[in-house]
């Protein structure tokens, strides 16, 4: 019963930090252009691959 008291606080911890880090993630427009990366994983156009010369 007494891991408890450990295991709750650094859960709610771990879960704040997650929550934080999201929170981040929608105020800086990482999520704005979903299409596109879409579109660039898909393209030849960009491939940073190195040359077997």
């Amino acid at each position: 019963m007494n891991i408890l008291v450990m295991l709750i606080p650094i859960s709610v911890v771990l879960g704040a930090v997650g929550l934080a880090a999201f929170y981040w993630s929608l105020t800086h427009s990482q999520y704005d252009d979903l299409e596109g990366d879409a579109q660039r994983i898909l393209s030849d156009r960009y491939d940073d691959t190195p040359d077997a010369d």
